[in-house]
């Protein structure tokens, strides 16, 4: 009886020592090719290479969902209008569910990537602008590029850690803009304030790196690197609240006429048409080109222009030779006489101290002047020819050394958290009421204290 039992163990352990461990085969790669509309619900697969080809809509209220790690190339065009852009149409929607580590990441498909390669991502939505039948400008009107409407908490989607390569590829050589900018980078138009848009990094750009057109939308965490035209571009009606962004030019722009960190305008008239563009910001940092020619180059930190509105405090500018902040005839007595615009708890920087505050003084935007005026209002002039308070609390800084910034750029590395002694580590202040919601309350001004958010992870990369 014991042999019997013996043999059936021994049986039974050598059939399933003889059983073979399952194969394990990966799924094979596919490539996807994006390309004309999209009309319903649609999740891209990690496993899948994407082409974007052309400009792709997504529309008839589909939702667009980009998980982490996807990289799509979007093929390079020379035409304008076989140029490829991701466009959002209205009541349709964008998740993007990027990580730090695994962004969600679009560039061009070229093998010499250039900027201008291709237009950008397109996100339009049902919020006010100060437009009558507003469109995308730069692509052909239709009903997929009308934007705008009446719903101020409209919700287009959310995006997490995006980072958009080589867009802007609408916009021609020193094209003079008195109106809004031809669609580039991530251009946010018309969008409301239930869309989430935080950590979205636009580099190397031919145009503007964001545009907020019209629309209520916030956001967080946003880097503007090297692009050719404004790194932050407000027009048309936008009003929303902004934190933590980072704009950062390297060199002068050859492309555009004025390339500026940030720039707000209203509309082409400068005319009362509203609501009124006026961005509200806190905790920015905005570095230029060191040193830039004057002659020729009208780049400024901040230009403030055509009848718009701002609220810009505890925020950071340095580097720009022609200026730091620019205000025109129609901008500059609003910030004066406190008619909806306000420049406080900044520090600001520009290669000549008497032009960290300028004017605008010629209908061309060419006749740029020192404005003492403004800079009397702002900080208490060493020389004590004026002797107006200091009533907005903002201070001159000659040297950009003095800021503290643990790596500018000069070394090839960047990185623009704050060194321990820096003096930009206090005096941030939220007091306005209108800084009570939706703003992280912090004590340094700038884009980051000591920790780096802009260098942490994966999604922004900085060459």
């Amino acid at each position: 009886m014991k042999k019997l039992v013996y043999l059936i163990f021994f049986s039974s352990s050598l059939f399933y020592s003889c059983k073979k461990d399952p194969i394990i085969v990966d799924e094979p790669r596919k490539t996807e090719v994006l390309q004309g509309a999209i009309t319903e619900d649609k999740t891209l697969n990690k496993n899948t290479d994407y082409l974007l080809k052309g400009q792709v809509y997504v529309k008839n209220n589909s939702t667009l969902t980009i998980p982490e790690g996807i990289e799509v190339v979007v093929e390079k065009a020379d035409n304008p209008s076989d140029k490829g852009a991701l466009i959002i149409t209205k009541g349709s929607k964008l998740n993007i569910a990027g990580t730090q580590d695994f962004p969600v990441v679009f560039t061009s498909s070229a093998i010499n990537k250039n900027p201008g390669d291709w237009i950008g991502i397109i996100i339009l939505g049902k919020a006010p602008t100060n437009l009558i039948n507003a469109h995308i400008k730069g692509l052909t009107e239709s009903t997929d590029t009308e934007f705008g409407g009446t719903v101020s908490d409209d919700n287009s989607g959310s995006i997490n850690f995006l980072r958009l390569e080589y867009t802007g590829g609408l916009n021609p050589n020193q094209e003079e803009e008195w109106e809004m900018d031809m669609a580039s980078g991530l251009s946010l138009e018309g969008i409301g304030s239930a869309t989430k848009v935080e950590h979205v990094m636009v580099k190397n750009s031919l145009d503007d790196g964001f545009q907020f057109v019209g629309g209520t939308v916030n956001g967080k965490y946003l880097i503007s690197l090297n692009n050719q035209d404004d790194n932050f571009d407000f027009d048309r009606g936008y009003t929303g609240k902004l934190q933590f962004l980072i704009s950062y030019h390297s060199a002068s722009s050859t492309h555009s006429i004025r390339a500026n960190g940030l720039e707000s305008l209203n509309d082409k008239g400068a005319t009362d048409a509203q609501p009124y563009t006026r961005p509200v910001i806190s905790n920015m940092t905005i570095i230029g080109p060191d040193h830039d020619e004057l002659s020729g180059n009208q780049s400024q930190g901040i230009y403030i222009r055509r009848n718009t509105r701002f609220n810009v405090r505890n925020s950071i500018i340095e580097g720009y030779s022609n200026g730091g902040l620019m205000m025109c005839p129609k901008t500059k007595p609003l910030l004066l006489n406190n008619l909806g615009s306000q420049f406080k708890y900044n520090m600001v920087n520009s290669d000549d101290r008497s032009r960290a505050f300028t004017y605008d003084n010629g209908p061309t935007g060419i006749n740029i002047i020192p404005d003492p005026e403004v800079a009397a209002l702002a900080v208490i002039m060493d020389d004590n020819l004026i002797t107006r308070p200091a009533l907005n609390k903002n201070v001159i800084i000659d040297n950009t050394q003095e800021i503290g910034f643990k790596s500018p750029g000069s070394s090839g590395i960047i990185d623009v958290s704050l060194s321990a002694n820096s003096p930009a580590l206090s005096g941030g202040d939220f007091s306005d009421p209108e800084f009570s919601t939706f703003f992280t309350i912090v004590q340094f001004k700038g884009a980051s204290g000591t920790e780096s958010w802009a260098s942490s992870g994966n999604w922004a990369q900085w060459e």
